[in-house]
């Protein structure tokens, strides 16, 4: 079946494990495409330009908002984060799903240019296991954990614009979840209308 791809768009709190389901995902899948998002922060120890993000400056982030290269943009925890447009629909374009994981903020402005995607929401097993996983970083002082637990509080005010919530118990157990909303979503009948037709013409 030939078609055009499908844009997946995960969100979550911080904690709640999203990046590592994603990148489980993709390893495992050529056809799905992991969006790489630029983000004006500092990167983590463990973080690699252009895999995990594109670290830039905050003023070359403005120049590419102001010039529509950022399919998506917002601020978190006082810094910039954003999703280079020309890739996605490129990849969208070829035929591969593509899976956005962006903050709540983010997700929603990209729902309103591209209704058609599928918004997938992540969540821990309870506020508690996500707190023990942002301290178990080590790599940020007491003020911005609790900073981004407020911040959880809020992103969950915004599970029902989410098409799935995407349970994250074990890694295993939610990419195989994904892997099932992936498969649904490719035989949606809305997606597969050429498809339909071909078949009815033989």
């Amino acid at each position: 079946m030939n078609r055009r791809g499908i844009l997946f768009v995960v969100s979550g709190p911080s904690g709640a494990g999203k990046g590592t389901i994603c990148k489980a995902l993709v390893d495992n899948n050529p056809n799905v495409f992991l969006s790489v998002s630029a983000t004006t922060r500092k990167p983590r120890p463990h973080e690699q330009e252009g895999v995990h993000y594109y670290f830039i400056e905050e003023a070359e982030f403005m120049q590419r908002i102001k010039d529509g290269g950022m399919l998506e943009h917002a601020v978190f925890c006082g810094n910039y984060y954003g999703t280079p447009k020309h890739k996605v629909d490129q990849m969208l374009d070829a035929g591969r799903d593509v899976v956005l994981e962006i903050e709540v903020q983010g997700a929603m402005k990209v729902r309103s240019k591209y209704p058609e995607g599928v918004y997938i929401f992540v969540l821990p097993p309870s506020m508690h296991e996500l707190k023990n996983r942002i301290m178990g970083r080590g790599t940020e002082p007491p003020e911005v954990i609790d900073e981004r637990l407020k911040t959880a509080a809020w992103e969950y005010g915004h599970i029902t614009k989410y098409n799935y919530i995407l349970l994250n118990d074990s890694i295993d157990k939610a990419v195989e979840r994904f892997r099932a909303i992936i498969k649904a979503e490719g035989c949606r009948v809305e997606r597969n209308t050429e498809f339909i037709e071909e078949v009815l013409r033989s």
